[in-house]
């Protein structure tokens, strides 16, 4: 038997992405720049018509539903975005019930960093598990969390925000507000910091030179990793390091199986596994030592299959 049919939408600050998805296979897709000038009355416009330009072809009977993975915070529950601090104008907008009374077809809202987890964890790298810890690594540090099978939501399906835990009392401001948080140590942004702090003071270095063309960012530390820097390999050792301490946090905190890890970080995964490992160990109780990280199977489609994933999985009302 085929699997069922749901669509899957993907908001971002800077792209919208939608795809008709069957089980991990995406079977069409379209993007479009984000309208963030529009605010919400234009992104949801702009869903329509990927919507439409997705799912052409096929009959409306055979589509399960809507999935949105968005950024928040948002309340999954009542379908509500409380606020994105990338999208002005979505404070308390009725995202699910304004898509679903445009196309006549269920809608379902979740956070992008559970949708990823569920993502991972029925189609990805944690396929098989009870126990699991998603972490996406971009341009910020979220996830989610699965326990004894299911996905763990909490109070207005807010939980799992991973990268809001606090791992040191001073440090840099996280876009949250709060001093220190595990987003503002180790996400790519964090890491991007670095790499222009370390391209200055060495501009002899693959940074360095980098830095005369344009801004540095996460991706260039990557790049020049990968070319043999000594300057950019330092950053990502240091990189892996932060990762390790507050995996090891996350480990202890939700007993997984395996913490996966996405975003556009994970491209260096490779280059900070021993690492990663290294440190998360010196950190963790004995009990907890076996746990691993691996690298997202999905990649950039891990939300979009997530969000529909959890279309064809919710229970039949």
């Amino acid at each position: 038997m085929s699997a069922p049919l749901a669509i899957a939408i993907d908001l971002g600050g800077t792209q919208l992405r939608a795809a008709l998805v069957a089980g991990a296979r995406v079977e069409a897709r379209a993007a479009e720049p984000t309208d963030v000038a529009g605010g919400p009355e234009a992104v949801l416009a702009q869903m329509q018509r990927l919507i439409g330009a997705v799912s052409a072809g096929s009959p409306p009977e055979a589509i399960g539903g809507i999935g949105i993975s968005a950024p928040g915070p948002l309340d999954s529950e009542a379908g509500v975005v409380l606020e994105i601090p990338t999208l002005p104008g979505w404070t308390d907008f009725p995202l699910r019930d304004r898509l679903a009374a445009a196309t006549g077809l269920s809608v379902l809202l979740e956070n992008d960093g559970i949708s990823a987890a569920y993502g991972e964890w029925r189609h990805g790298a944690g396929r098989g598990l009870s126990h699991l810890v998603y972490a996406t690594v971009s341009t910020g540090l979220g996830g989610g969390v699965i326990v004894d099978g299911r996905i763990m939501h909490g109070r207005r399906g807010m939980a799992g925000h991973i990268g809001h835990f606090t791992m040191a009392p001073d440090g840099p401001r996280c876009p949250c507000g709060t001093i220190g948080c595990f987003e503002a140590f180790a996400s790519g942004s964090a890491l991007g910091r670095r790499a222009r702090a370390a391209a200055a003071a060495h501009p002899l270095s693959a940074l360095g030179r980098a830095a005369t063309t344009g801004a540095v960012d996460a991706r260039h530390v990557v790049e020049a990793a990968r070319a043999g820097d000594e300057v950019a390999l330092a950053l990502i050792d240091d990189e892996a390091a932060l990762l390790g301490r507050g995996f090891a946090s996350l480990v202890h905190l939700y007993s997984p199986e395996r913490v996966v890890m996405g975003g556009g970080v994970s491209a260096a995964f490779d280059l900070m596994e021993e690492t990663i490992h290294r440190v998360m160990r010196a950190n963790l109780m004995a009990a907890f030592r076996d746990v691993v990280v691996v690298r997202a199977a999905l990649a950039e489609n891990a939300g979009l299959v997530g969000a529909a994933a959890l279309v064809a999985d919710r229970p039949a009302s």
